[in-house]
């Protein structure tokens, strides 16, 4: 899977909602309103692409993040996906 498809594949989950505290997943017009807190990645993940986006939510949450924005992602393997995090 190439990193456009798995950017599309997590955009879409982006409606799906993982908890009312659970960092969103957020497009690049949605960010201009918002202040970066700096990078996360996650990395050896064996599933969906909705596994990923959990992953990535549940990392953003523990860094005390509000939103978070897909900036790398693909598979090798294992999905590897780094993600800007917004508060």
């Amino acid at each position: 899977m190439n990193m456009k498809t798995a950017i599309a594949a997590l955009s879409l989950l982006s409606a799906v909602s993982f908890g009312a505290s659970a960092a969103q997943l957020v497009t690049n017009d949605q960010v201009s309103n918002l202040q970066s807190i700096g990078t996360i990645t996650v990395s050896g993940i064996d599933g969906a692409p909705s596994d990923i986006r959990k992953a990535l939510s549940d990392k953003a949450d523990q860094q005390g993040a509000k939103a978070y924005r897909v900036i790398e992602a693909r598979n090798e393997g294992g999905y590897h996906a780094t993600a800007e995090i917004y508060k």
